[in-house]
């Protein structure tokens, strides 16, 4: 490496972001932006309803509040650029932004992993366990496993971080995607990328692989378990408290997989950015509506929660939450 190329990777200070490229303007930018405020308006809406309303204050409730906490700062870690990029074209991200952006998705996203494996174990507990889950999933338990969820999430992406912004970047400062991801972030180094692949890839498999293997094994057990039940209507009402939970898991790592099961010499293609979009912006935004739609809890609740206001608006003022 001659003296010239020292010189250019200590002056990248920034990145661009090149989005899509060509295809942008206000139809694309309004779409999106879209998605991004419903994703933002479900998932507090799920928080407030659980938060106000005493018969959604159990453990499955308890997740779920983490879980919807969770894909907002899931989202929202991807969206103002991206946004600004389909707005306007490619956009530049500073070389702090790009590693903060870098660092605080891959953290939500291990994070969500983790979490999606403690609702599972939730709901197997509640459905093989049913008379030992309060004592099993008590407040103890219930913030352990969240609490694990969430330090597990901002402590494995350290390592590759470190690792991956460490390396000089001296080809071009162009990442060809709509944020700053791994792959087309690697592309850019000069420098030999195999001991950091590998890194990730072991940290990768167990953070992901090692959750949905956990979460595989207990809806195992939970499908063997209500199949033991005598009864349809029982059947369906043991299935029905995680229905919404395996719809999620299933789009996440379906999504997700898909995605990091493109070879890698492909990985900056247009299908590529496609497929992030779903784990990014489109899953984030599924997730409320499923909870929402097919939990019937929820929905009493949200009625609950809005003829209490209503009726509140007709009133002297004083509000009396459920």
């Amino acid at each position: 490496m001659d003296h010239s190329e020292e010189e250019n990777m200590t002056q990248i200070s920034a990145f661009i972001l090149l989005g899509f490229g060509n295809l942008h303007g206000f139809f694309l930018f309004g779409i999106f932006l879209g998605m991004y405020v419903v994703t933002l308006l479900g998932n507090l809406l799920i928080l407030i309803v659980i938060s106000l309303d005493r018969n959604l204050q159990t453990p499955m409730y308890f997740f779920l509040s983490n879980f919807s906490f969770l894909e907002i700062w899931y989202t929202t870690s991807i969206a103002p650029k991206m946004l600004q990029t389909l707005l306007v074209g490619p956009q530049v991200i500073s070389f702090v932004g790009c590693v903060v952006q870098f660092y605080f998705f891959g953290s939500m996203a291990v994070a969500e992993c983790f979490l999606l494996a403690a609702m599972s174990y939730d709901r197997y507990l509640a459905i093989c366990s049913p008379l030992q889950y309060p004592s099993l999933m008590n407040l103890h338990m219930c913030v352990l496993l969240a609490s694990g969820s969430w330090l597990g999430g901002f402590l494995t992406p350290v390592v590759t971080v470190a690792m991956t912004f460490q390396l000089p970047f001296c080809a071009t400062y162009k990442i060809d995607h709509f944020f700053c991801d791994l792959a087309p972030v690697l592309k850019l180094a000069c420098s030999d990328t195999e001991i950091v692949e590998k890194t990730t890839f072991l940290l990768a498999s167990f953070v992901t692989m090692v959750p949905f293997l956990l979460t595989v094994a207990s809806y195992i057990h939970i499908v063997a378990a209500v199949l033991r039940i005598p009864s349809a209507a029982g059947k369906q009402r043991a299935f029905s408290t995680c229905s919404s939970h395996l719809t999620v898991v299933t789009l996440y790592y379906g999504t997700l997989g898909t995605v990091y099961a493109i070879p890698a010499a492909t990985q900056a293609a247009v299908l590529n950015k496609i497929f992030s979009l779903f784990y990014t912006v489109v899953t984030p935004m599924v997730n409320p509506i499923v909870y929402s739609l097919r939990n019937k809890d929820v929905q009493k609740a949200v009625r609950r929660l809005m003829s209490h206001w209503a009726s509140a608006k007709g009133s002297s003022g004083n509000i009396y939450w459920c």
